[in-house]
């Protein structure tokens, strides 16, 4: 009488299952403690200097903040100095002469709530500027490719002459090369002979139509995020389109049945029949979103005025051309823990929403 593989012979399963166990501790656990360890150490790449242990001083100086109220300018008669521009403040620098507190902490967000400054101050500013633009990448570019697969799905799925060659041509950006396809963007968003300006400059017949697309801080990351998912949509599709066929038509024909329109259809066959399948597109397309890089460091360089610099490319300058290895491994050990701690978060609700 045949068993099963793992009841009555353990060892047999070990060896089945133990490939991938050894790649996941080479290629995972074993830099991940290399990583936690560097992080406790001032190492450097080519560093004449011995790598010395310095405790926890790298998570200082990544993770402290400290909040500082600013009051105007005030003249000789304790009013308020302002001009068009409105009320004026003091200087950064300024504040941190008269706050030695404040030594060593630059300025990272501020706010100003009546007549008065509230700023938002870290050892190392850019970590938060690049933890925000990284979220709002994700938040930008998750409905825009997600809802762009999953109208092309839908558009394939349709039982028309070439459904087959448009799948390809959706595809065909997935298996682009993220670097050849950011450059080529690139030259498409230039803001004097770029392609999108000139079809923009010719459809109003305006010669100085078009914005600065990767020059000017309000466009840059939403620039970025519509390439990224121009690239990326198509393997979402298909993983939509997957879904979709996996749906029985007997639905859709009782549907039709009671009445129900095209759009009814939708909201109360497809997507209930999709709730696996979206929610599957949701954790990978944001994973992926937060490892952000090869787009920013070909097309912006983490510029302008740092609009588009993200949590990794943040580490990866520090750790490899600043060759701060310490610092950089710090940087993306606590980005890990802030993902891990979003997706365990995201899998609790999922759970619940699947208990209800």
């Amino acid at each position: 009488m045949k068993t099963k593989l793992g009841q009555d012979s353990p060892l047999a399963a070990a060896l089945f299952v133990s490939p991938a166990v050894l790649l996941f501790l080479l290629f995972v656990v074993l830099p991940m403690l290399l990583a936690a360890g560097a992080t406790m150490t001032n190492h450097r790449l080519m560093s004449p200097e011995a790598t010395n242990y310095i405790g926890f001083d790298n998570y200082r100086r990544l993770l402290s903040l400290k909040v500082a109220a600013i009051d105007p300018i005030q003249d000789a008669h304790g009013n308020h100095v302002s001009d068009a521009d409105g009320v004026h403040f003091p200087t950064w620098r300024q504040v941190r002469k008269a706050r030695p507190e404040l030594e060593g902490y630059r300025e990272a967000f501020r706010i100003e709530v009546g007549n008065q400054r509230i700023v938002l101050a870290a050892t190392d500013p850019l970590f938060y500027r690049s933890l925000i633009n990284t979220f709002l990448f994700a938040a930008l570019v998750l409905p825009l490719q997600c809802g762009v697969a999953l109208g092309l799905a839908i558009l394939v799925n349709q039982r028309v002459r070439g459904r087959v060659f448009f799948r390809t041509v959706y595809f065909a950006p997935v298996v682009t090369s993220m670097v050849v396809a950011s450059i080529v963007w690139a030259f498409m968003l230039n803001t004097d002979r770029g392609m999108l300006n000139e079809l923009l400059r010719t459809l109003l017949h305006d010669p100085d139509a078009g914005p600065d697309w990767l020059g000017d801080s309000a466009y840059a990351l939403p620039a970025i995020a519509l390439m990224s998912a121009w690239q990326g949509a198509g393997f979402q599709m298909l993983v939509f389109l997957a879904g979709l066929q996996s749906i029985s038509a007997e639905q859709y024909e009782a549907a039709t049945l009671m009445g129900a329109n095209a759009w009814q259809r939708f909201v109360h066959v497809t997507l209930p029949g999709l709730r696996n399948t979206i929610i599957f597109v949701l954790v990978s397309t944001t994973l992926l979103a937060f490892g952000l890089f090869t787009q920013v460091d070909v097309m912006t360089s983490g510029g302008p005025l740092d609009s588009t610099s993200t949590v990794v490319y943040h580490a990866v300058r520090n750790g490899f051309k600043e060759q701060d290895v310490g610092y950089g491994s710090t940087i993306t050990l606590v980005f890990f823990l802030i993902v891990l701690a979003l997706s365990l978060l995201q899998r609790l609700l999922v759970s619940k929403g699947e208990s209800k």
